[in-house]
């Protein structure tokens, strides 16, 4: 019985070790009008409580896709939104979910030295059904919170479009 259990064992551990990945694999990305979408919705929103800011989309690997600045945002939110963007799709969490874990004295608080990390709200992942598809980026609003909501408009104005189905 021993024997026969331990064989059995064996097998499996082979053949379940054995199965090779393929050799491509394919990914959802968001399409330019998405992107476009999800930026202008953010925009229209931070106007709408009468900030200027830029906004960004990135792809799921990061790579901007849309960038977009208000007539009298700061020249730095060109800069600050596309990093924003960058770190939530590249640690698939908000960026401020991502400073909370990195504030000093945790065990990640070394990770706010790397380049181009942004770890201040103001960013959002896009996600369908759970897959990270995208992320967005704000900045220029007066606080973290206020870019944050900005960035979580854009994610609302495409959530159902970009929701995959059966």
């Amino acid at each position: 019985m021993k024997t026969s259990l331990a064989a059995l064992l064996f097998t499996l551990t082979a053949s379940a070790g054995a199965a090779e990945p393929p050799p491509v694999f394919s990914t959802l990305q968001l399409t330019p009008e998405t992107a476009l979408t999800a930026a202008r919705a953010a925009l229209d929103k931070c106007r709408a409580a009468g900030h200027q800011v830029a906004v960004a989309v990135v792809d799921r690997a990061g790579t901007l896709q849309v960038l977009l600045r208000d007539r009298y945002a700061g020249a730095h939110t060109v800069d600050i939104a596309p990093q924003k963007a960058w770190t939530a799709a590249s640690f698939r969490m908000s960026t401020a979910a991502l400073a909370a874990e990195t504030q000093a004295g945790k065990p990640m608080s070394g990770i706010r030295n790397a380049p181009r990390l942004m770890a201040i709200a103001g960013g959002q992942v896009i996600e369908a059904s759970g897959m990270v598809v995208g992320a967005i980026g704000v900045s220029g609003a007066p606080g973290g919170e206020a870019d944050d909501a900005c960035a979580l408009a854009g994610v609302k104005a495409v959530a159902e479009a970009i929701e995959l189905r059966d």
